[in-house]
């Protein structure tokens, strides 16, 4: 059967696979906590039974918002915001120039504006994302493919000036709001794009430091395409690489080193490439390599493909999608893992003609969403949710003794403690749990 072609390495790997996860799932997302109870005159209280909940993993799962309310009905704008809400706690909001600002000095920042397939305004996306706690990111700053005709066909000192000005634009309206911003995507792929700027030595540098005078406080991505990261080379001699190595040597603050991770291959491509894209060893392998930058790894854009709207194809899409995620989340490095398109018959369709719902073009052959055309769950979805809300997750109760103090062995997030005193009283806290800083929590009661 294709599907054991397919996960031929992973099976082949299967004790070395299992061994890396529960290893880094419990030393690197897991960690033990100490709590402390004391009145007001800092008297201990002992016998307090204490329950703990993670309410958000510190590891962030996310999708993008590039369809948010751009549905036909609004019941499937809110079948839609609720999918999300239900299961991610990063989102990835469109900020392509072209769509953003299409005719120069008049930005689509606000509801109101014009409607543009898979673009809606950031203001409207950060709505969702301000509703349910989701944390959101921007896509992207300076990107050489999506950009307005108005840009083109200048000498590079008026290119940098108009990108100064268009930094400086959405630093003033959305720093505040936006903690993490992708700078630079898909570097070695520039479309049709072949003007000066985007071709020349100094794009990354420019770009980085041009973004930290304007977002001092923010987090700034690098991306790259997954053709640039995973395909068979020595992984610090690949292209990528050497491009973060020598803008890093250039003084320039890359914080998170993005990677997308796009399965975009025909059942019978992607069986003939598995050593290239499900070898767990080779997986590992190229993240140990990123990691040795020192900088936190992020799988920017995901696409695990279904190709049919069959029981056998959905469910090994979970499969191939559950096993990356645990494989990613294993690993020390990465943050956070961001899936693409969530609804088929939505995707990226690069003819503008084209009808955005046949499954025949663009994106939409893969079947890579999330969700069908009508909205119901895949078992991808299932399995997501599954995962992060049932089985990597910390759902305790502890009791202080006589001294006051707790402890529990928990993974890494935002807590709630429930805590209900011997005399019947009950107080909830809220604390971050984190593998870098906070490990001590001190309640006053």
């Amino acid at each position: 059967m294709k599907s054991q072609e397919i996960l031929r390495f992973v099976n082949q790997k299967k004790a070395f696979l299992e061994e890396k996860v529960e290893y880094g799932i419990e030393t690197g997302r897991r960690g033990r906590a100490f709590l402390s109870l004391t009145d007001a005159a800092g008297k201990p209280l002992a016998g307090a039974k204490i329950r703990l909940q993670l309410k958000k993993h510190a590891f962030q799962l996310g999708c993008n918002l590039f369809l948010t309310e751009q549905f036909e009905s609004e019941e499937l704008n809110a079948r839609y915001e609720n999918a999300i809400a239900d299961c991610f706690t990063l989102a990835t909001v469109p900020f392509y120039w072209l769509g953003l600002e299409p005719e120069q000095g008049k930005p689509r920042y606000t509801r109101e504006s014009p409607f543009i397939y898979r673009r809606p305004p950031p203001d409207v996306c950060l709505e969702l994302c301000e509703r349910h706690g989701i944390e959101p990111k921007a896509h992207c700053l300076n990107y050489q493919t999506f950009v307005p005709e108005w840009t083109k066909r200048k000498s590079v000192p008026e290119e940098k000036a108009i990108l100064v000005k268009h930094f400086r634009e959405l630093a003033e309206r959305y720093a505040a709001r936006i903690p993490s911003w992708e700078v630079t995507n898909e570097t070695f792929w520039c479309g049709t794009q072949r003007h000066s700027f985007y071709r020349s030595a100094d794009y990354i540098p420019w770009s980085f430091k041009t973004a930290a005078q304007f977002f001092p406080g923010n987090s700034l991505i690098i991306n790259e395409g997954h053709y640039s990261i995973f395909k068979p080379f020595p992984n610090t001699r690949g292209e990528y690489w050497l491009e973060i190595k020598d803008a890093l040597a250039q003084g320039c603050r890359i914080d998170v080193i993005g990677m997308q991770y796009h399965l975009f291959e025909s059942k019978d491509s992607l069986a003939a490439r598995a050593e290239e894209y499900l070898d767990p060893e080779r997986i590992y392998d190229a993240l140990d390599a990123y990691a040795q930058f020192g900088r936190k790894l992020q799988i920017t854009e995901i696409t695990v493909p279904a190709y049919r709207w069959e029981k056998e194809d959905e469910e090994l899409q979970a499969e191939i999608l559950r096993l990356l995620i645990t494989m990613w989340f294993s690993h020390p490095a990465m943050s956070s893992a961001v899936y693409w398109n969530l609804v088929d018959g939505y995707t990226y369709v690069p003819d503008g003609n084209a009808d955005i719902h046949d499954m025949k073009v663009g994106e939409n052959v893969f079947h890579g969403g999330l969700f069908r055309r009508d909205m119901t769950p895949k078992p991808a979805y299932t399995m997501l949710r599954k995962l992060f809300q049932e089985t990597w997750t910390t759902d305790t109760s502890v009791e202080t003794d006589a001294d006051g103090r707790a402890t529990f062995r928990g993974f890494y997030g935002d807590y709630e403690a429930t805590i209900t005193m011997p005399d019947g009283s009950v107080k909830t806290e809220v604390f971050r749990f984190d593998a870098d800083t906070y490990r001590h929590f001190d309640f006053v009661i």
